[in-house]
């Protein structure tokens, strides 16, 4: 399991218990983190659950894959620490983690 926080572009603050294997989409959804929508239930087919992971996670989190940068060409603010929620997978190596959504989002 893995405490992920995320943050709104407003500063607000929320940390969700993730089970392990289980996507941070999937978490901040069931959990109704505003700002990620998820509208491809997890396909890497859209970009609704574009975050920023704190740069200290980025190792952490892995790299993006090729699906997952194409997806990104559509996403408003793409930066180097851009990350779909929906390929990043919770496990106890996450466990403190911190991601921001981004204000186009909201």
């Amino acid at each position: 399991m893995a405490r992920i926080t995320y943050i709104a572009a407003d500063g607000a603050a929320r940390t969700i218990d993730v089970d392990d294997g289980v996507s941070l989409m999937e978490a901040a959804v069931a959990n109704g983190v505003p700002g990620i929508d998820g509208d491809c239930g997890g396909n890497c087919a859209c970009a609704t659950c574009h975050v920023h992971v704190a740069p200290e996670w980025l190792a952490a989190a892995g790299a993006r894959s090729e699906m997952e940068a194409a997806m990104l060409e559509f996403a408003d603010g793409v930066t180097a620490d851009s990350r779909l929620a929906c390929q990043i997978a919770a496990s106890p190596a996450l466990d403190g983690m911190v991601v921001r959504t981004p204000a186009s989002q909201h």
